[in-house]
């Protein structure tokens, strides 16, 4: 970054600050390595955007957003949510159970958390004697699903979600075999649609690190028994990656497809 210039993002805390919030927010931003900002109530965001940051993580008294001269963006259960209620209901067609079938008491890696919906719905299927470890690369976005995940009242039926800021795979090379059941992926594909304000917001701020086929292989050697794999129909890596969806219907607006787990562990 040139001298003068603004930082690409940085953390901050509302205008109602108090020292246990600026302390929280200090310690969250040593954790991913970003630049911390001190706030009072005459210093208005619109202040500190485009001139000292780009983007800000903002600290509130309960929650965290992310702010950007395009919007803001607040951690929310939303589709997590909606998913946990369909399994508590006793419908099963969540994909989760279809393509990765997911037991109780197993133990998932998710290697893209983003907001969490994957996550969400994976420790309630492996239940409270489960366990699941979730990654994210990007620091507003693990900032944003950590402190998110962890205001959320504990599903009685549901394991607690650790969230991780690593790359999944450094992450993964570091595991011994089999140290998982199953391991899934949600890569930030290629874009070729336009997506809604929030995904859009969400979209500028993720990790773009394209999956390969070695952090695939990896996974495969990490997980006991499934690799799961989702992604966009209208993007072309799952080709690149070689690996072929599972059957979907025309009008799909996600693709999945899974690998054998338990390469290596021999």
């Amino acid at each position: 970054m040139s001298p003068g210039a603004p930082w690409p993002l940085a953390v901050t805390t509302s205008d109602r600050v108090d020292p246990a919030l600026a302390e929280r927010a200090q310690q969250a931003a040593r954790e991913v390595g970003l630049p911390y900002v001190a706030r009072h109530h005459k210093l208005p965001l619109k202040a500190l955007l485009g001139h000292t940051a780009e983007a800000l993580l903002v600290f509130e008294a309960s929650a965290v957003a992310l702010v950007d001269a395009h919007g803001v963006l607040r951690f929310s259960p939303g589709l997590g949510h909606l998913r946990v209620k369909q399994l508590d209901a006793g419908v099963q067609e969540d994909m989760l159970v279809r393509i990765a079938d997911l037991r109780e008491g197993e133990r998932v890696l998710d290697c893209t958390l983003g907001l969490g919906a994957d996550a969400q719905t994976a420790a309630r299927l492996v239940g409270p004697t489960g366990a699941l470890t979730a990654l994210e690369k990007s620091p507003a976005l693990y900032l944003l699903a950590r402190h998110g995940l962890a205001g959320l009242p504990r599903h009685p039926r549901a394991c607690p979600i650790e969230v991780v800021h690593a790359d999944a795979g450094a992450y993964l090379r570091a595991l011994p075999p089999g140290a998982f059941d199953a391991v899934l992926f949600d890569p930030m594909f290629e874009r070729t649609r336009k997506s809604s304000h929030a995904f859009e917001m969400l979209r500028r701020h993720a990790d773009y690190t394209p999956l390969t086929r070695e952090t695939l292989a990896e996974a495969q050697r990490v997980a006991r028994r499934v690799v799961v794999l989702k992604g966009s129909p209208y993007s072309s890596d799952f080709k690149k990656l070689g690996v072929q969806p599972e059957p979907a219907r025309p009008n799909a607006t996600v693709r999945w497809a899974k690998l054998p787990g338990g390469l290596g562990s021999e």
